[in-house]
């Protein structure tokens, strides 16, 4: 197996997950077969208890692994299916080096940050190769800022590591910042140079320099990075902002061959030239749209971009397949309360309800499914927005007034959606909801049914607490709710659905995590299909 290490300098939030993941996907579309990993400093043993404003959505794996959102433009970007051995975090690393101590399992020897701690990072790399012996290339994204305390055992890490496989494995990638000072109209290459200076320091050499940009980078510039960086100067490399779309990346690194310079650094310039032509299609079918529908997306965390971007990515999918542009709002929750729903939404072509947390915004959210139903407007719950068409249809057609999820009022004369059993008695709040893949049932005749090309059986990934109380299912269903999957297992309820409406279904599950640019979610698919309906019927 070859690796590609990412690491970042000067400031965060430069795009080091997206390069890593567009990396990957040039690879893939030059034959080779590839697998991501996240590697995140921080002391959490996962994102899973942290607040979106912290570190925006949780994306959750296959196997139940809550993880962070670049795992998401990962398994996007490219074919890999990850698990919970392709995120590690310093929390993990500590905790795995504790109850290795307090097992005796060092011999008496006094357990110390080197070699112990950096050992155990790289046997997350060495358990990674043996688990995929078929694998081409492992890229493994470091997160934070090099010169970060909290980073330094995962740098040194990495150093011994290539050191153990040979570097003529290994390809170190390190991207930066070039500033550009608009009182002086120029792009500054000092801070690159400070931040490669400091990644020497810790004894490892980049072999390619990928320059976060606002503009080009000129001959000059790439020339004098190369210089003090000692680097090639065709090794230093632009990644320029995008104008419309973040899966305009890949193609952008093209621009400089980086997929080239990676193959030739790994001896793997064999492969053929990037195959690219259907990524493309589906980029411009994202840039120049014929159609447009608009989306409201009412949540209680609207204003932070990262909250929902899984949602988001997955609208941008379904629009593609659809040669539909969608046009988000973000509509939040507390001001439908304040305002209701036809002031705050007003005339929209569909409205989604995403998952969350706690009760602030709720009954917000419960207004706009309401009016959704009322108004024959696609509407489409997910998670939390699926317990919300719940409620909502229970006090509104049932007339069970005080219907209610016992998340919200513990009390309340109908939980119609409540706490899983086994839940009940749950202290720990990580890792210890539904989570993951599980098999559901679809029934056959539904709305669900038929968007799923009529399968009986799909695998969708969850996470949560509370679920679609059984005690009130036979009265829901004799005022007009359609339940269209249950749960192979434990024949909990999936999905709901109003089959008089021109779209409304509730899933219980996230299927924003299996959606992929070419590939949309066959959910995403049927809502923005239906949203496009409504916008050439008015």
């Amino acid at each position: 197996m070859k690796y590609i290490f990412v690491t970042g300098g000067v400031v965060s939030s430069l795009g080091k997950g997206l390069a890593a993941a567009s990396i990957g996907t040039l690879l893939e579309h030059r034959g080779l077969t590839t697998l991501m990993q996240k590697f995140d400093p921080y002391l959490n043993v996962d994102p899973g208890t942290m607040s979106p404003y912290q570190h925006g959505e949780v994306y959750v794996l296959d196997d139940g692994a809550e993880t962070d959102l670049d795992l998401g433009h990962y398994e996007r970007f490219t074919s890999g299916v990850l698990s919970r051995m392709n995120n590690l975090t310093s929390g993990q690393v500590f905790d795995s080096v504790i109850k290795k101590e307090r097992r005796g399992e060092y011999l008496g020897k006094t357990v110390q940050f080197i070699p112990h701690v950096t050992d155990e990072i790289k046997s997350r790399m060495h358990q990674v190769t043996v688990d995929n012996p078929k694998t081409d290339v492992l890229i493994t994204e470091i997160g934070g800022t090099v010169g970060d305390m909290e980073g330094l055992l995962f740098i040194e890490a990495l150093r011994q590591f290539a050191l153990e496989v040979g570097k003529e494995n290994v390809c170190f990638i390190h991207v930066t910042l070039l500033p550009y000072i608009k009182a002086a109209g120029e792009v500054k290459t000092k801070p690159t140079q400070q931040s490669v200076a400091k990644l020497r320091e810790l004894g490892i050499q980049p072999d390619i320099i990928i320059c976060r940009t606002e503009a080009d980078l000129d001959e000059d510039n790439r020339k004098k990075i190369a210089m003090f960086c000692n680097v090639e100067r065709k090794n230093v490399v632009a990644f320029r902002d995008v104008a419309h779309t973040i899966y305009e990346c890949p193609l952008d690194l093209r621009r400089d061959k980086i997929d080239r310079l990676v193959v030739d650094k790994l001896g793997l310039g064999h492969t053929p030239s990037p195959a690219l032509e259907n990524w493309e299609r589906f980029v411009q079918r994202v840039i120049h749209p014929k159609h447009k529908v608009t989306i409201a997306v009412a949540g209680k965390y609207i204003e932070l971009q990262d909250a929902y971007k899984s949602i988001y990515e997955s609208l941008i999918h379904a629009g593609a397949h659809h040669d539909t542009k969608v046009q988000i709002v973000r509509v939040e929750a507390e001001a439908i309360e304040d305002q209701g729903a036809k002031a705050v939404i007003g005339d929209v072509d569909g409205i989604l309800v995403p998952g969350g947390f706690g009760d602030r915004g709720t009954e917000g959210k419960i207004l706009a499914a309401k009016y959704a139903r009322e108004n024959k407007i696609p509407y489409f719950g997910i998670c939390l927005g699926m317990q919300i068409a719940t409620i909502e249809f229970a006090r509104n057609v049932c007339g069970l007034k005080d219907a209610n999820s016992t998340e919200f009022d513990k009390v309340t004369k109908h939980p119609v959606i409540c706490l899983q059993e086994e839940q009940k008695g749950v202290e720990d709040m990580g890792a210890t909801m539904r989570l993951g893949s599980s098999e559901a049932i679809l029934f056959a005749g539904t709305k669900a049914s038929d968007l799923y090309g009529n399968a009986d059986r799909i695998q969708e990934r969850h996470r949560h607490r509370y679920e679609f109380n059984s005690d009130y299912q036979e009265r829901l269903q004799e005022a007009g709710l359609v339940i269209s999957s249950v749960s192979a297992d434990e024949g909990l309820v999936e999905i709901v659905e109003l089959p008089e409406h021109p779209f409304y279904i509730g899933a219980q599950f996230h299927p924003e995590f299996q959606s992929k640019p070419n590939h949309p979610h066959p959910l995403f698919a049927g809502f923005v299909a239906a949203a496009l309906e409504r916008s050439q019927l008015h």
